[in-house]
């Protein structure tokens, strides 16, 4: 690891500052940032620490949005969005283990955006909005790839705001040690719409099955799924599982959601 400064700002704009300044990173939950600095595989000057803006954490749920602040950890997800979003609970009490629970945050997770990640499925599926220090982001602008998103350089991630669906459910098909989805489909039923996305599967990361979602419009069972061809998507092939493997693992997730989900 290179040497570097540390420095824990109290308020989003102090932390703005700090990274408008050559090298500087933020540092979230740090539960990829601090291996890849083990590794060597960056070597920032400073990194700024969010840990002590209080203004990023906490849940709140606001009309029919639940808003979730960028600092929060997974661990406080899993506990206290239960009540009005058990989905999302779920979700984010199955990543990692107790202490990456513990220590990384939903926000952490956006901005990397992992292709294995678990959180871009829920945010895309639920056409989420990403609120960073300069302005809001739709779900379907935020994530543009493999590790890639919107955000630009000094650009923080304040706060999600998730519309709380009538129904959802998550399947994750997880790689055992890492705990990350090999495949993973979060399914989230509104009123008048329904949204399906992959994450896992992918060699451009997250994204939505507009095929599964059209379908599932007409008719909210796991037939209209059965009835469809794999996603349309360049597929992940590694040696946890072939292109093809990844396209059915999707295709099966998605049945296992809506039928979780139920009529």
């Amino acid at each position: 690891m290179h040497a570097f400064d540390l420095v824990v700002p109290a308020s989003l704009e102090e932390a703005v500052a700090q990274l408008a300044e050559e090298e500087a990173q933020p540092l979230a939950g740090g539960q990829t940032l601090i291996p890849t600095l083990k590794a060597r595989l960056a070597a920032p000057s400073k990194l700024v620490s969010l840990r002590g803006i209080a203004a990023l954490r906490g849940l709140a749920q606001q009309g029919g949005e639940l808003v979730i602040g960028a600092m929060t950890t997974h661990a406080t997800v899993a506990r206290e969005a239960r009540a009005p979003f058990p989905a999302l609970a779920a979700l984010a009490g199955n990543i990692g283990d107790p202490m990456v629970r513990n220590r990384g945050t939903i926000g952490g997770s956006l901005a990397n955006n992992d292709p294995s990640a678990c959180y871009p499925a829920a945010v895309l599926a639920t056409g989420a909005t990403v609120v960073t220090s300069a302005r809001e982001l739709a779900a379907d602008e935020f994530f543009q790839g493999m590790f890639t998103t919107a955000l630009e350089e000094g650009e923080i991630i304040r706060q999600v705001r998730f519309p709380i669906p009538v129904g959802a459910h998550y399947e994750k098909f997880w790689q055992p040690a890492s705990r990350f989805a090999l495949t993973g489909v979060f399914v989230a039923r509104f009123d008048a719409a329904v949204g399906v996305a992959v994450t896992g599967a992918s060699e451009n990361g997250v994204f939505r099955w507009h095929a599964a979602e059209a379908a599932l419009a007409e008719a909210f069972a796991p037939a209209a799924i059965a009835a469809l061809d794999p996603p349309d998507e360049p597929m992940i092939a590694d040696l946890h599982g072939s292109a093809e493997y990844r396209a059915h693992l999707a295709q099966v997730l998605t049945a296992r959601a809506v039928a979780a989900i139920g009529a």
